[in-house]
């Protein structure tokens, strides 16, 4: 997929006309099946707790904090944002440390805590998954390379990103954060690849089949990964059963919403204890249960919703969408 292309879908609907009865960064939520009364209330209301950015991504709720830390891509930085004090500046520049200018998805993305508590980020520009080498609550733009390169070639540009339970990492490495996408005379690998990065160090390419991986997730039993595709002409998102030796069999389709009309592709997700899924998708965040049964959507109203985060008891997600972070207190 042309990364001109991923650009005009993902913004097309960042500042649309809107009419009177549609305010863009308000939704409603669609129970498609009683299941999802069990997960989220029914007089539950989505609000905005924040605005004022280019492109938001990569939420991750910090619960020792009570905080949530959350990408602008564009905007090369990293927000933080509390109940106390609203959004933050956090991290500045988050995803692209040159000093040679340029434009474009050149920030920081997908965010995820180590197992001691350390940051790890994608950053597109630096084409890399990083470490913040400084405490959470005291952060600087120290960063250690965790995973910059695959076969002796730079990686394209990280962009979403798992911590498994024993310390395995699992990243998606698709292309939106060259200047001219796919056709990027700096894109040193020939596809866009799904990895694994183990405790040793080593990585391990997975996937090389996928158009544009996103979303990377593995259910709570540890044996599935989910995999999601943005390409507008398959918005699919893919499951693999994880071997005993950690390599990936039995790729099937998890889900295909290639028919659905509305602005979006399948992107970030997150999955909760129970292994129900919470997937930004085609108009907002798609519910599925860990059988793949869509059990309900947050729709949301007139910008694209890119991730989202959940809080560890269930009971909150919060949504990237756009320039608006959103926040559902399902429970």
């Amino acid at each position: 997929m042309k990364k001109t292309s991923f650009l005009l879908i993902l913004l097309s609907t960042a500042f649309p006309g809107h009419t009177q009865e549609t305010k863009a960064g308000t939704g409603t939520i669609e129970f498609i099946s009683k299941k999802l009364s069990k997960l989220i209330n029914k007089d539950a209301k989505v609000e905005t707790v924040a605005t004022g950015f280019q492109f938001t991504e990569g939420p991750l709720w910090v619960e020792k904090e009570q905080m949530l830390l959350f990408s602008d891509v564009p905007g090369n930085i990293v927000y933080k944002w509390t109940e106390a004090k609203g959004k933050e500046l956090y991290l500045q520049p988050g995803g692209y440390t040159d000093t040679v200018k340029r434009g474009g998805f050149m920030g920081p993305n997908g965010l995820v805590l180590s197992h001691d508590g350390k940051l790890l980020i994608c950053q597109h520009g630096d084409r890399r998954v990083a470490m913040m080498d400084a405490p959470l609550n005291a952060p600087m733009i120290r960063f250690v390379t965790i995973a910059g390169a695959y076969d002796g070639k730079r990686l394209n540009s990280p962009n979403d990103l798992f911590l498994a339970k024993n310390g395995d990492l699992y990243f998606t490495d698709p292309s939106y954060g060259f200047e001219r996408g796919d056709r990027d005379p700096k894109k040193e690998l020939a596809y866009q690849g799904v990895y694994k990065l183990d405790k040793a160090g080593k990585i391990t390419l997975l996937i090389d089949s996928i158009e544009s991986p996103n979303g990377i997730g593995i259910m709570p039993d540890g044996k599935t990964l989910l995999v999601s595709n943005s390409d507008n002409r398959k918005k699919v998102w893919y499951r693999y059963d994880i071997t005993s030796s950690g390599t990936l069999s039995n790729a099937t389709i998890f889900y295909n919403a290639s028919s659905e009309k509305a602005a979006g592709l399948c992107d970030g997700f997150k999955i909760d204890n129970k292994g129900n899924i919470f997937a930004a998708g085609p108009g907002g965040i798609w519910i599925f249960t860990k059988t793949g049964e869509l059990i309900g959507k947050i729709k949301i109203n007139g910008v694209t919703a890119s991730n989202c985060a959940l809080t560890p008891d269930g009971s909150t997600i919060y949504i990237t969408a756009t320039q608006y972070l959103l926040r559902v207190k399902m429970r």
